[in-house]
C-alpha cells in the first residue's frame, strides 16, 4: 500500500509530540507493507466520515484515511478518538 497525505494531516502531525509521531512512523510501516494487520484495528467508518477508514495509533490516537486507488491511501486526520467522533 501506498501512502500520501493531505497538507492538514501534514500540519497536525508536526503538533504531536515526538513520541506520538514516532509511533504513528511504526504503524504506517506496519500499514505499508499489512495494511489490514490486526495491530491497526483498521475499520470503515460511518456517518460523517464514510468512505473513510480509521487505524489505531495509540489507546487515543487514531488515524483516518481515504483510498484514492486500489493501493494508495490518502491520511486526512490524525487526533485523538474523542476529538474525531464528537
Amino acid at each position: 500500500m501506498k501512502a500520501i497525505f493531505h497538507g492538514g494531516f501534514r500540519r497536525q502531525y508536526k503538533k504531536l509530540k515526538p513520541g506520538e509521531q514516532n509511533r504513528f512512523e511504526e504503524r504506517l510501516r506496519l500499514f505499508v507493507k499489512e495494511p489490514y494487520s490486526p495491530v491497526l484495528r483498521n475499520h470503515a467508518l460511518k456517518g460523517p466520515y464514510k468512505d473513510y477508514y480509521s487505524i489505531n495509533i495509540t489507546g487515543d490516537l487514531r488515524a483516518l484515511y481515504k483510498l484514492v486507488k486500489k493501493d494508495t491511501a490518502l491520511f486526512i486526520i490524525i487526533d485523538t478518538h474523542s476529538n474525531l467522533y464528537l
